[in-house]
């Protein structure tokens, strides 16, 4: 399997676990305070890959001794990321909070172009275009919700847009760690560092109250920041900024077709959402604008081959 294919395929799974987590983490805050989520979610995430590190490869818990100072920056930008999002969820719905995380992945890719100076062909333009004017029409009824809701809500929004800049920042400097370092060492202080950091404001103590279903739940949350994280950490490894960007930004489909079915079922421990048929263009829009900007790399590539 040639790197460009492997590398699309990473983000794709990133994309598809973060499709579910903002439910997940609403689901959660039902139960377990903030603070507690994003320490169990870090936690977890180390505990995981330390497991398998230290069969695999024990060399590599040295970067926890001495960490680079660009992974500092990393650590304390993901460290934002994780608790701004989850406050973010607690004030709005996972579908806006999925909405306004977008400004992440399209930093991202605006950082490819003048950071890391990578090439951009008419068909990627055009990609690109339609893609953001998809993400337009189909967060249309989102972001009319914006300006009709509460303070509350607002601030919910804003705190969103604060994480969604911490994550860029986060990525920025992961795709210049991941040339010089293995993502799993990377990782094992970008999941370590943070779960001590969260530790003293969390209360683990309130886990003993859960039931079995509640901390399946909160496994999950902390699988699926391994697992995400890890294969986010490989596709920019093998391929542009700007790729794994709009690959990422793909995955708030899936959370609005789930909330969807939520909604038409009118569970009680979700808001509702709204739809037209403006969104289902606009998601129709999105999803031709990334294979635009994922079919320029793979023809490239063809063309290079003897």
């Amino acid at each position: 399997m040639q790197d460009n294919t492997k590398g699309i395929l990473y983000a794709s799974i990133t994309a598809l676990c973060w499709a579910f987590l903002a439910i997940g983490l609403k689901m959660a805050d039902r139960m377990v305070d903030s603070l507690t989520i994003v320490w169990v979610r870090f936690a977890v995430a180390f505990l995981l890959l330390a497991g398998w590190q230290a069969v695999k490869n024990p060399s590599s818990f040295a970067l926890l001794v001495k960490p680079p100072l660009l992974l500092i920056f990393a650590v304390f930008g993901l460290s934002w990321n994780y608790i701004s999002f989850m406050l973010g969820v607690h004030y709005t719905t996972p579908s806006n909070a999925q909405l306004f995380i977008q400004l992440g992945p399209i930093l991202l890719a605006l950082a490819g172009f003048f950071f890391f100076k990578e090439s951009i062909g008419r068909k990627q333009i055009v990609g690109f275009v339609l893609s953001f004017i998809g993400i337009a029409f189909f967060y249309s009824d989102q972001l009319s919700a914006f300006f009709d809701n509460s303070k509350e809500y607002n601030l919910g929004v804003l705190i969103i847009i604060s994480s969604a800049v911490a994550w860029a920042i986060y990525a920025i400097l992961q795709k210049k760690l991941v040339v010089r370092y293995p993502v799993e060492n990377l990782n094992l202080v970008l999941f370590g560092f943070p779960a001590l950091i969260y530790l003293p404001l969390s209360t683990p103590s309130s886990l003993l109250n859960l039931n079995w279903a509640w901390w399946l739940l909160m496994l999950f949350l902390g699988a699926n920041t391994f697992v995400a994280y890890t294969f986010m950490a490989k596709s920019l490894k093998l391929i542009p900024a700007n790729k794994v960007s709009i690959i990422i930004i793909l995955n708030p489909i899936l959370t609005f077709i789930t909330m969807g079915l939520l909604t038409r079922f009118k569970v009680s421990w979700v808001d509702h959402e709204r739809f037209s048929i403006i969104t289902y263009l606009g998601a129709l829009l999105v999803i031709a604008g990334a294979i635009l900007v994922v079919k320029k790399q793979r023809q490239r590539i063809k063309k290079t081959l003897p």
